[in-house]
């Protein structure tokens, strides 16, 4: 272990901190995240939890070397330090009942344990994932994304169909998703990589008045790419049979498949621009409106002006958009949580002995089956 403080802070740490408070004080549970973005997202999962007895403390890994992403910072929480013990060293995790790790999911969730971070995500039982690829993805919920227009725009004419558009956008990706999974679990990735995939669900120029044409062009650039892969692995139906099959059990459907994509391709190369073209065309109307309206130049103006100053930025509103929070996914990892607090409720030695025992089983709806070689948390779902 390390020999300096800062070296040794853990969950136990946290808790002796806690016992050190008075008896009516709110116990600190530490959520460590990503980046700086992921803190707000996090704040959104936790907050519903706390109450005079708990509450959580969101912060990054390190202040000292900013070192931030998934595998460079919280993997070294995920994975453990080294504690010396008698006949040598063993791997013991800094987190705990007061110290959790919080991360997107990326493809672990999906991969199910084909590589040793897809397995430290899914069994470890301090560690919550966001089950869709990341907190992007959330923000591009397409149920809210006329919730996003109207805070940008101030305009609240239903001009797009966000929920239709992308859910024929996911049916038209889905086929070609599964096969990314697939290659990635079986570690042929380099031939068919989330770049690869990224710029084949690229809707290209798309047109509000006639979104068809985007939809029609991926759905040539996935035909043209699959084609290319039966190609390339003649022998691969079965396993993309029941490939396909996995990931529907795991929660992936055709018309839900952009929740599960690259989320930073699908926040500035997919939603974006869509956004900027609706909310451009919703702020022209706004401002005919004004313009056109029977009244004096003067006041015109001043109205015109004022419309002008409450406009938003759409990056900035979509970024800071809640809507998902009624998105089933989000539900779940909030399951998560929920589940994790009624077991680490502070209980006497002999009663945490057994809470440890009964963390050693793996549950399955959280990835139990790729985790034959590490123990799934109970809380999980």
């Amino acid at each position: 272990m390390g020999s300096r403080l800062k070296d040794n802070i853990n969950s136990q740490w946290v808790s002796a901190a806690n016992a050190l408070r008075s008896k009516k004080a709110r116990r600190r549970i530490v959520a460590y995240v990503e980046s700086y973005d992921d803190i707000y997202f996090w704040r959104t999962v936790l907050s519903r939890f706390e109450d005079d007895h708990r509450y959580f403390e969101v912060m990054l890994p390190s202040k000292a070397n900013l070192l931030r992403g998934k595998k460079s910072v919280l993997m070294n929480f995920i994975g453990g330090e080294k504690a010396e013990a008698e006949g040598g060293s063993t791997q013991v995790s800094p987190l705990g009942d007061t110290m959790i790790a919080c991360v997107d999911a990326d493809y672990d969730y999906l991969i199910q344990g084909a590589t040793d971070q897809s397995k430290k995500v899914l069994c470890n039982p301090y560690v919550f994932h966001t089950y869709v690829y990341a907190i992007e993805n959330f923000q591009c919920y397409a149920p809210s994304l006329h919730d996003v227009c109207v805070s940008v725009t101030l305009n609240d004419h239903r001009i797009f169909d966000f929920r239709e558009y992308f859910q024929r956008f996911s049916e038209a990706i889905f086929p070609l998703f599964v096969w990314s999974i697939m290659l990635y679990r079986n570690g042929n990735y380099p031939r068919f990589s989330i770049s690869d995939f990224n710029r084949i669900a690229d809707p290209g120029g798309f047109s509000v008045q006639n979104p068809e044409a985007s939809l029609n062009n991926v759905k040539r650039k996935v035909g043209v790419k699959i084609r290319d892969l039966q190609r390339q692995f003649p022998d691969a139906k079965d396993e993309y049979l029941r490939t396909k099959d996995d990931v529907r059990r795991l929660g992936v459907t055709p018309s839900t498949t952009y929740l599960y994509i690259q989320g930073h391709h699908l926040f500035d190369t997919v939603v974006a621009p869509i956004l900027a073209k609706v909310c451009n065309q919703l702020r022209q109307e706004r401002q005919a409106e004004i313009f056109h309206a029977q009244a004096h130049r003067t006041q015109k103006k001043n109205e015109m002006s004022c419309y002008e100053n409450t406009r938003q930025d759409i990056k900035t509103m979509l970024k800071k958009n809640t809507g998902y929070q009624q998105c089933p996914l989000f539900v779940r990892l909030q399951g998560d949580v929920e589940r994790y607090l009624k077991q680490s409720v502070p209980k006497s030695p002999a009663a945490s002995a057994t809470a440890v025992k009964a963390e050693d089983a793996c549950h399955e709806d959280r990835g139990a089956s790729a985790c034959d070689d590490c123990s799934c948390s109970p809380h999980t779902s």
